[in-house]
């Protein structure tokens, strides 16, 4: 769960157009993480104020650190931030002067790069796909660009340039090389300032070391106590929040719900901590949000200028995402405090490979009953990947499943029947989830539609080839466009279409989810509770923007009108 729970990605590839996956393409390797779903492309308003002095050491240290090229251009960049607060050079999109558009940029790597012999081409960005960058979904325009310009193409990003692969093929050959050809890289020099060693980011032999510590607290038992004890629990409350909904008549931001509900269960699950956000505000949701949208800007800042230690103490930005941080750090570290002292004043120890503490079933309890060496930093650090990654994805899966339900009705009658025909208006257990299988299929082709993430970023530690005779070099970040995939004709029959029929599996690869079991089985029990007891329609009118986090978030929220459903009489649900 952690490097991540956001790895609820059904990365399930194929070379040819099927329904669903060809058969060759099952068990293509994933390597999800909640980190790399970023904007790109463009220059970022860094929030400057006109009379701060002039930082000149700071770009000299930037020289000295390999922006030699392109550090010229940051003071320039820090000009225009600083017209654009003001006002004045304001084109119709916002975007600023000319030369911030892609155009520039991919000039700007073609004469700081020399003659690219990669055989790979660079994408025809134009000045208005900016507007779709900044702020926006950065998918949509690489989808764009993909019918353009290919499965593969080079987008620039002032200094930094990425190859955007939306190729099966291509996509499995760099996450099966993880670990010998390819690295996170980028994905961690940009979230360190909030996962710092924690697993979600950590490479090599840490990663192995701290996954394998991880893992056994995950084990059968445990997931069929949090079934009961948590999950029901939890989405026993949110009933509660949509009951009251309906009798007053008003709409209901799901994503919201839903994100709230999935803030409670790691809470309870990993610290044993009742963050009880479905009926009081917790500033945890919200900080986790700042924090991560703070690492998706950095992926495609046209300069690392947080780096900069000055910089950061100067940039509003910067502090937002500081406090941020400090305020998840404080959360987590109060928490482990806490356990830790519990665990030593009763001197417990693990008794078997699927212990569990009756009071307190927790990730944390059974990590600290472990017995295992290692620092307070450390455990912190994967603890915090697991809270950070595991609320925010499983929200979205389940604000995105409930979305295409409600768009097609045929689907949403089917779940229905099977959920009445199976629990009969009871909550599930662990044994009832294996007969919930079109509900399963229902999540698991919300999925491919909405993959979370939607890119994947990986840097190669060595000149490599790609499939196609594709040549990359040393150093080269490779942006693998899920998004792509998963909705190319050439890949898929029909697909932009929800056809639940489809069924996409968990997959593999050497960083393979170690939470995936946990995430769907949250994922199940939520919607098997709650939409047996409910019936979601669309606010009408409301337009469903999309946007990235470190998933695909809408731009507004998902309202809902939610209407309690009329029990069936028992002879009915016998005859289904």
């Amino acid at each position: 769960m952690a490097a991540s729970m956001a790895q609820m990605l059904p990365v399930q590839f194929s070379s040819r157009r099927s329904l669903g996956p060809s058969s060759s393409a099952r068990r293509c390797g994933k390597v999800a993480n909640s980190l790399q779903c970023s904007r790109i492309c463009g220059l970022r308003n860094v929030g400057f104020s006109s009379s701060l002095p002039s930082p000149r050491q700071d770009f000299n240290r930037m020289e000295c650190n390999g922006y030699g090229a392109a550090s010229r251009f940051a003071r320039q960049v820090i000009r225009s931030d600083m017209e654009k607060e003001s006002g004045k050079v304001l084109n119709k999109q916002g975007a600023g002067k000319s030369w911030v558009s892609p155009d520039w940029l991919t000039g700007l790597v073609q004469m700081v790069k020399g003659k690219d012999e990669s055989g790979i081409p660079i994408a025809d960005a134009k000045l208005e796909d900016v507007q779709d960058l900044l702020g926006g979904a950065l998918f949509l325009p690489l989808f764009k660009w993909m019918k353009e310009s290919g499965p593969i193409y080079r987008l620039a990003a002032g200094p930094r340039n990425f190859v955007i692969v939306s190729d099966p093929q291509m996509a499995k050959h760099v996450l099966r090389a993880y670990g010998t050809k390819y690295a996170k890289g980028l994905v961690a020099e940009v979230a360190e300032f909030l996962f710092g060693s924690g697993f979600a980011i950590a490479e090599n032999q840490l990663w192995t070391v701290r996954r394998r510590a991880v893992v056994p607290s995950l084990h059968r038992k445990y997931l069929a106590t949090m079934v009961d004890r948590v999950f029901c629990r939890c989405a026993e409350r949110l009933v509660d929040t949509l009951q009251a909904a309906d009798e007053k008549g008003v709409a209901v931001n799901m994503e919201a719900r839903f994100s709230q509900l999935t803030l409670d269960v790691i809470g309870l699950s990993v610290f044993n901590y009742d963050f009880d956000s479905l009926t009081s505000d917790s500033p945890v949701i919200e900080a986790v949000y700042t924090a991560l949208k703070e690492t998706e800007s950095r992926s495609t800042d046209i300069l690392p200028y947080w780096q900069v230690p000055f910089l950061c103490q100067i940039v509003p930005r910067q502090q937002k995402a500081a406090k941020a941080v400090a305020l998840i750090r404080e959360t987590v570290e109060d928490l482990v405090a806490k356990c830790k002292k519990i665990v030593d004043e009763e001197g417990e120890r693990l008794e078997g490979e699927e212990y569990i503490n009756e009071a307190d079933p927790s990730v944390l309890r059974f990590l600290l009953a472990s017995r295992e060496e290692v620092s307070s930093t450390q455990l912190r650090d994967d603890l915090l990947s697991m809270l950070v990654a595991g609320h925010e994805t499983t929200g979205s899966v389940l604000t995105w499943t409930v979305y295409l339900l409600s768009k097609n009705p045929s689907a949403y009658q089917k779940m229905q029947e099977e959920l009445d025909t199976v629990l009969g208006g009871r909550n599930p257990t662990m044994e009832d989830v294996k007969n919930l299988k079109y509900l399963t299929r229902c999540i698991n082709e919300s999925m491919r539609l909405y993959p979370h993430p939607p890119v994947l970023i990986r840097r190669a530690n060595a000149p490599d080839t790609l499939p196609g005779g594709y040549k990359l070099g040393a150093g080269q970040d490779v942006m693998i466009s899920v998004y792509n995939i998963h909705h190319s004709p050439a890949v898929w029959e029909r697909a932009e279409e929800f056809i639940p029929e489809r069924y996409i599996p968990f997959s593999g690869g050497p960083r393979k989810c170690v939470g995936d079991q946990f995430a769907m089985l949250e994922a199940i029990v939520a919607l098997a509770v709650v939409l047996q007891r409910f019936h979601f329609s669309l606010v009408p009118n409301q337009t469903i923007g999309m946007t990235t986090g470190a998933t695909i978030h809408t731009t507004s929220g998902l309202f809902m009108n939610v209407k309690a459903r009329q029990k069936k009489p028992a002879a009915e649900l016998a005859s289904i």
